[in-house]
């Protein structure tokens, strides 16, 4: 029982974790080099100001060693939780002795004679240094020792296997989920549907009416382009598409194709065309003048580009639109920026370019080591300490499905990413059109997450004032996978709402009313007052210009 607790503890940190679909930049290896010899050198720079802080030390060492420290983990810092660490007075000396360490380290270079930009980036490498050496992380991990006497040693041998078997087929990098627990189509995907349409970017998958009557408007979804559209159709109680075919509403989903250096000249306009093609499919098949959309993440940034480009050309196509954690005021202060200036942005777009695609496994091994703690050491003592097999998690087997992205539309996203053309009218173009994001003039719902350090909730938030439309901006109160799974039911779930824009988001929190459970059900009813007169769902997925294929989850999906 405590094993599961264990792991379950594990996955969940993860899953709050994960960079998920975040196709911009990584850091590149000679940045952290670079920045690590400039961390040394300030040693030598500032003599006094390092033997300042080494006097500092020795004196909070001194206290630990006397047993005077009142040194301790954060609350949310799990590694500290076993007893021993508190109860046993060489473990306590061990851990404050480490504490005292990381703490200095940090004061040190976060009062050194450099610039914000620089201490910033040296306390991300002294946080990957100390982070690393955590007394959690060795063999002297009193719960490894624990297990080690429980197991008679097998936890030894399990680690060392899980050990080579890590080496051999993930890069080195401890697994995060037990790839082998699931499989889409059998036990992740299984919401009755079909393809309806496919071309040669995207598949279309009508999700099957589980209610007599639907709304006319139907529903089409935008998932990103990192990663697997299914993260909108997990298990049953995590499926959005089966809570919209639930609550009366036509669901169509795209499923992006994975690409390959074949398709390096895919860019942004590409994915736009295909989607407009997908749009004509959605109303041919439901007989509806015009639907609803929805994107999340960068799917969120295709979505409004294509509907700046429908505006340009005077289609009025889309009733609606949501945005699920997407930002389009890229002016983002995370640690994604840290090392995002010009040299290195151009450095990934050179590298993707030369190799036809950006590979979403390459991309998520260098993000990992962005929250080394949840995504690394984490399963480091959980997989080779304790000798546990990794955690059966569906969001983490849908994150580490990863996908690629054509050279060309990241180098898009990578030049929007440095000059945020979508904040100036006219500044990007796409088939042809420029953008102007106020000419975009239908309503639309706008999701952010209070604890998304991706994404973070301000820059959403700023974003969309950049529309022309109505907004409702909904915050709810977890990370950015979480807001978008959060089916109703969860009794820690809660959202807020304020009709009032205020041009500062802290102003718009301050007056917003707080409410209990899961913004889909709030997401629903606006839907559906957005959603047409109710008329017969269809007996038959499809119709006879489209008539259904393969059954959902379709074929895309299933490509490697």
């Amino acid at each position: 029982m405590a094993q599961e607790k264990n792991q379950e503890e594990v996955a969940k940190k993860a899953s709050e974790n994960i960079l998920g679909p975040n196709p911009v930049v990584g850091i590149p290896t000679k940045d952290l080099i670079s920045t690590a010899r400039q961390v040394l050198r300030q040693t030598v720079r500032q003599p006094v100001h390092s033997l300042k802080h080494m006097g500092r030390l020795s004196l909070a060492i001194k206290d630990v060693m006397l047993g005077k420290s009142e040194l301790a983990p954060t609350p949310d810092d799990k590694r500290f939780n076993d007893p021993t660490w508190n109860q046993n007075p060489l473990y306590r000396r061990y851990m404050q002795s480490y504490l005292a360490w990381r703490k200095e380290l940090q004061t040190w270079i976060s009062t050194a004679d450099l610039s914000p930009e620089d201490i910033s980036r040296g306390q991300f490498v002294i946080s990957l240094l100390t982070e690393a050496m955590a007394p959690t992380n060795t063999a002297a991990n009193p719960a490894a020792i624990k297990r080690f006497f429980e197991t008679g040693g097998k936890s030894v041998f399990d680690g060392l296997t899980h050990l080579a078997q890590d080496i051999v087929h993930n890069g080195g990098m401890p697994s995060q989920v037990n790839m082998n627990a699931f499989e889409v189509g059998k036990n992740l995907a299984v919401t009755k549907g079909a393809v309806v349409f496919r071309n040669e970017v995207l598949e279309l998958i009508q999700y099957k009416p589980l209610t007599e009557e639907v709304c006319e408007r139907p529903v089409l979804v935008v998932p990103p382009q990192i990663n697997k559209f299914y993260v909108f159709d997990l298990s049953p109680e995590k499926s959005l598409a089966r809570f919209l075919t639930s609550n009366h509403l036509s669901t169509f989903v795209v499923s992006w194709r994975n690409p390959t250096k074949a398709q390096r000249e895919w860019g942004l306009s590409t994915y736009i065309d295909a989607l407009k093609e997908a749009i004509d499919v959605v109303l041919d098949i439901s007989g509806s003048k015009d639907l609803s959309m929805l994107g999340a993440c960068s799917g969120g940034l295709t979505t409004v580009s294509l509907l700046g480009h429908l505006a340009a050309i005077k289609q009025k196509k889309v009733h609606s639109f949501s945005l699920l954690v997407s930002v389009l005021d890229t002016d983002v202060k995370t640690q994604v920026a840290l090392f995002a200036d010009e040299k290195t942005l151009e450095a990934a777009r050179r590298n993707t370019y030369q190799n036809g695609v950006l590979e979403g496994k390459d991309m998520a091994k260098v993000f990992a080591w962005m929250r080394p703690n949840d995504l690394i050491w984490n399963y480091w003592v959980n997989n080779y300490l304790l000798g546990n097999e990794p955690p059966i998690f569906d969001i983490l087997f849908w994150n580490n499905d990863t996908t690629r992205l054509p050279a060309a539309l990241h180098g898009e996203f990578l030049e929007m990413y440095k000059t945020n053309p979508l904040t100036r009218p006219g500044a990007l173009e796409v088939c042809g059109t420029p953008i102007d994001l106020k000419q975009v003039k239908c309503d639309f719902f706008c999701i952010a997450g209070l604890t998304d350090h991706i994404t973070p909730w301000e820059a959403c938030y700023r974003s969309a004032n950049l529309m022309g439309g109505k907004c409702e901006f909904v915050l709810s109160s977890s990370g950015h996978i979480q807001s978008i799974l959060n089916p109703p039911g969860n009794p820690k779930g809660r959202f807020f709402t304020n009709s009032e824009m205020h041009a500062d988001p802290k102003k718009w929190l301050e007056g917003a009313t707080k409410h209990p459970d899961s913004w889909w059900l709030y997401w629903r009813d606006w839907l559906h007052a957005r959603g047409g007169k109710r008329v017969p769902a269809a007996t038959e997925l499809g119709n006879a210009k489209y008539p259904a294929m393969e059954e959902a989850p379709g074929t895309y999906v299933h490509e490697r």
